[in-house]
């Protein structure tokens, strides 16, 4: 525990010095565009964003959160269909293609299938500035390339151009999402984040190692998703490593919560939820007598009663969770989420000894991919 308060100072720069990729989780970091760079692509209202992993998770995060501020259509190209959709095919669409190595066999792929090469202003490439695939055809076809810097990872790319360039075009203030200075000198922030990662390890200890995810809001799916990468990816290493995984609630009430309640006890648990304002009514004509405690109650009522009664019955049955409960639906609460877990993927990174910032055992996949298709 000491080395973990160690760590963790009221001091920023020597934080940014160890780690420079939080750098992005702060005002100061320089984007590899400019806004006078992106001033008429934010005219555009229809944009598709093809990529893999970390080069779309956050983005996608941000817009499934935060979709009701913006009137920007974003379509999602994250995975190898067999038939894409007319939508996901439009012609309409710009292209915003992201790949930290260039070489992202996927994203060649889908990149092959959506890019118009007839209209280069429609083809926006985010890629290191090395030799790969994807930079030259960038340069093959005369497209926009903004610069993903090498020294960050793409699961930790959220904050950079990665997650910001995408944010700006939904038209979002990337500012507001800049937390780390702010959360770097709160003594309650800084309390919370070494209390989680010292439950985490003492949990690890007793042999549990699936973290799973209550999430009772349907607009943070994406956001638990982009965690569940940061800490499976980070920290799963040598034998180590946790399993995250998302229980949609209550709907996983109907399928999972016995085995949770009365199962193997392997598991230790985050319920997650996020206060709405917005909320459909139950129809209280719709309602017989025998229920009439529904009358005129929210659904989000409804769903936050069943958080509570939940976390209940873990208190009574002892099974171990953390609750985060979101007032606001905004910039600024993302950007706090994003700041605390990559602090908390760190900081466990360290603490098991192991490299959060690689992932070797993928680059095996890979390559035996690439002598199958040979």
């Amino acid at each position: 525990m000491k080395e973990i308060e160690v760590i963790v100072v009221n001091s920023l720069q020597p934080l940014i010095k160890k780690y420079k990729l939080l750098l992005s989780l702060t005002p100061n970091y320089k984007y590899s565009y400019t806004k006078a760079q992106i001033k008429n692509l934010k005219k555009q209202n229809f944009f598709r964003l093809i990529g893999m992993g970390g080069s779309t998770l956050g983005a996608k995060a941000i817009y499934k959160f935060l979709q009701d501020k913006t009137k920007k259509k974003f379509v999602f190209i994250d995975n190898l269909k067999p038939k894409l959709s007319k939508y996901e095919k439009s012609n309409e669409a710009v292209n915003i293609i992201i790949s930290k190595s260039g070489n992202t066999l996927e994203t060649i792929i889908n990149t092959s299938i959506l890019i118009n090469q007839n209209q280069k202003s429609k083809n926006i490439f985010i890629t290191e500035k090395k030799n790969s695939y994807l930079l030259n055809l960038a340069h093959k076809i005369r497209a926009e390339v903004f610069e993903h810097k090498n020294y960050i990872g793409g699961r930790y790319s959220v904050l950079s151009e990665v997650g910001m360039l995408p944010a700006e075009l939904m038209g979002f203030d990337e500012r507001k999402f800049k937390r780390l200075n702010l959360l770097i000198n709160n003594n309650n922030f800084l309390k919370k984040l070494i209390i989680n990662v010292d439950a985490t390890l003492k949990f690890i200890k007793q042999g549990k190692s699936n973290s799973i995810i209550l999430n009772y809001d349907e607009k943070s799916e994406n956001l638990l998703k982009w965690y569940q990468q940061l800490i499976a990816e980070s920290l799963g290493k040598k034998s180590k490593g946790l399993l995250p995984m998302i229980s949609n609630m209550p709907m996983d009430n109907h399928s999972l919560l016995q085995l949770y309640l009365d199962g193997p006890k392997k598991n230790f648990y985050t319920f997650f939820n996020v206060f709405e304002k917005k909320s459909e009514i139950i129809n209280k004509k719709n309602i017989l007598n025998t229920h009439a405690y529904l009358k005129n109650k929210s659904i989000f009522q409804i769903l936050n009663s069943q958080k509570k009664a939940t976390e209940n019955i873990f208190k009574k049955r002892k099974l171990p969770f953390r609750s985060f409960e979101l007032l606001r639906r905004n910039e600024e609460t993302l950007g706090e989420l994003f700041c605390f877990f990559i602090l908390e993927t760190i900081l466990l990174g360290r603490a098991l000894k192991v490299n959060s910032f690689d992932q070797p055992s993928v680059e095996l996949v890979k390559k035996e991919t690439k002598k199958i298709l040979i």
